[in-house]
């Protein structure tokens, strides 16, 4: 295991390691390639990466000795996922068999593992039937994650996806609408969360981004009493996932 920006992963060393992970279909959020490095061995994991659409970092020898346990990584580590990620129609299948209208959850620039952890829980406990986080700019399905959603993970599926514009538009086609987290947005009261949704959440400091936000049918907001302007993302997930419960018993 490695501890990296306080998060756990599990490490695989070498080329031939890192090459039969990836044909066996295990998640790898993320591979270390020796930078220059251009061996046959390693542009087939390059490729490998590439049509896997893994995060590739090219990075120096010092920095492959900094990551390695084993110190045999022969140019080249990669960063397994600590579970396993579902696939999106997953989640409207599960919201098919309970004979529910789908409630999902999507991750925008959710990058602490603390937060990722804790809206997992909340979906859970909401009933929502998935999250959804893209494979840029997000924090993967690492043991901190797993510790901080509290077992939630092994009940609600997450799904790691390449473009959350694009995945936004498929699943309109399907009859969802899409509620972003916005502090401009309307007050969550009087916004109509019933049927089936998305609800994107994004980091308290950036928030969402302008695309996956102009994808949106609608925009939400927290009415907020205090003198700070912004709430913990996952705490913000947990106020307007209520919301839509509370929409949908009422």
């Amino acid at each position: 295991m490695i501890e990296e920006n306080g998060v756990k992963s599990q490490l695989i060393e070498g080329r031939n390691a890192v090459m039969e992970a990836f044909r066996s279909g295990k998640p790898i959020d993320k591979v270390y390639v020796l930078d220059g490095c251009q061996d046959g061995p390693i542009r087939s994991i390059v490729r490998e990466a590439k049509k896997h659409d893994t995060i590739l970092n090219f990075v120096t020898k010092e920095r492959l000795a900094q990551i390695s346990e084993t110190g045999k990584h022969q140019g080249v580590i990669a960063m397994a996922a600590a579970y396993e990620y579902a696939q999106v129609e997953d989640m409207l299948e599960l919201a098919k068999e309970k004979g529910e209208d789908p409630f999902l959850i999507l991750l925008d620039n959710i990058e602490d593992p603390h937060n990722l952890g804790a809206i997992i829980r909340t979906a859970n406990l909401a009933g929502a039937h998935g999250v959804i986080i893209p494979k840029r700019r997000a924090a993967g399905l690492t043991a901190t994650v797993a510790k901080t959603s509290a077992g939630a993970l092994n009940y609600t599926p997450v799904a790691k996806v390449t473009n959350l514009v694009k995945t936004m538009e498929e699943l309109k086609e399907k009859g969802l609408w899409f509620v972003c987290a916005d502090m401009g947005g309307d007050i969550m009261y009087h916004v109509n969360l019933k049927g089936p949704i998305g609800l994107v959440i994004g980091n308290e400091g950036e928030g969402v981004s302008r695309l996956v936000r102009e994808t949106c049918d609608m925009t939400a907001s927290i009415p907020m009493k205090g003198d700070i302007d912004s709430l913990n993302a996952s705490v913000a997930a947990g106020v307007l996932a209520y919301e839509i419960v509370r929409q949908r018993l009422g």
